[in-house]
This record gives C-alpha cells, sequence and structure tokens, in this order.
C-alpha cells in the first residue's frame, strides 16, 4: 500500500492525538477544557528515532535491550512503514511506530519506552484515523495491534465496534474544535 505523505506535519502533535487517548472519553466540556490548556515528553523520543532508523536502514538488532529489539526486528520482518502520519484534520492526527496493510490486513505497532500502563486505546485510534484516511471500514479488514513494553509483546485483535466508535468521535469532535475556534474560544 502506498500510504500519503504528510511532510508539514512531521514533528507536530495534534490536540486528538492516539497517544494522548484520553479525549475518547470526554464530554464537551472536558474537550474544551482541555482545549484551552495542553502539554508534552523526552527519552522515548530518542529510543523511537533509534528504532526509525534501525528499521529504515534495515539494521536487526541485537537482544541487548529486548524490548526495542523485538519491535526493530518485527517491524522489520513485517515490512512496516515507520513513524506513518495518519491524517484526519489539523486538530487529529498522528504517527503511528509502525504499520502495514497488506492482504486486507491492518498491522499496527506501538513501542512503550516507560514503566507507566499502557491501553490498546491509542492503537485503536491510530486504527480509526487510517479508516478515515483511506476510506475503508473496520468492519472489511483484519486488524492486529501489538504493544512492546517491559520485555513483553501484548497483542490485540481490533474490535471494529470500538474503532467505529471513535472514527464517529473524531469527527463530532473534530467539528466541535473548529465550532470553537469560530467563535474565538481557545
Amino acid at each position: 500500500m502506498n500510504f500519503n505523505s504528510h511532510f508539514a506535519l512531521a514533528g507536530k502533535h495534534a490536540f486528538l492525538s492516539p497517544s494522548q487517548y484520553h479525549w475518547i472519553n470526554y464530554t464537551e466540556e472536558k474537550l474544551e477544557t482541555r482545549f484551552i490548556s495542553a502539554t508534552a515528553a523526552t527519552r522515548g523520543t530518542d529510543l523511537h528515532n533509534l528504532a526509525h532508523e534501525a528499521i529504515r536502514l534495515g539494521v536487526k538488532l541485537s537482544t541487548a535491550n529486548r524490548t526495542l529489539s523485538t519491535y526493530v526486528n518485527d517491524a522489520i520482518g513485517y515490512k512496516m512503514s515507520c513513524e506513518q502520519t495518519l491524517f484526519y484534520s489539523h486538530n487529529c492526527f498522528g504517527s503511528a511506530d509502525t504499520i502495514a496493510f497488506r492482504k486486507n490486513k491492518l498491522r499496527i505497532h506501538d513501542l512503550k519506552t516507560g514503566i507507566g500502563k499502557s491501553s490498546v486505546h491509542q492503537l485503536e485510534i491510530y486504527a480509526a484515523l487510517f479508516c478515515l484516511e483511506y476510506a475503508m471500514s473496520p468492519t472489511d479488514m483484519e486488524i492486529e495491534m501489538r504493544i512492546y513494553q517491559s520485555e513483553e509483546v501484548q497483542i490485540f485483535d481490533g474490535d471494529a465496534n470500538a474503532i467505529l466508535e471513535i472514527m464517529d468521535k473524531i469527527v463530532e469532535f473534530d467539528l466541535r474544535i473548529e465550532f470553537m475556534k469560530e467563535r474565538g474560544l481557545r
């Protein structure tokens, strides 16, 4: 699959970002409160950059850091695209750590370098963004999502209904943010 390029979005983060997935549970009031004030992160960025370069160059890593090497080696083995931006709007886009779509199977992998609890919600948002950008339905494909963290690989099958709900929320909240911008609510 040839993915769309979004060069102007490189290094930027959307307000409705998949990596800050808690917004899928917000009410409009919470969305407005959060929209008026926002934030950012460091070491993980460097490790993601290292993983990106290793994947781009096809350099498999030894098992010195098992989580990182398993993530990189799997991405190379599955011929995945690295740091692929998925775009719905300037309010909602994000870069999937690694992604591939072949033979009607969407595969999304995420590298977690911290010790905090991870969640499949971020990957579900990437799947929703993929479906919105490429005009596909999650009900028409197989979806596998993986989280690589703390020497473990968690594997999830995509729930098409959950992804459809997130797609609806993205569209709804994007419209709400645009309405707030038009009204000068910042």
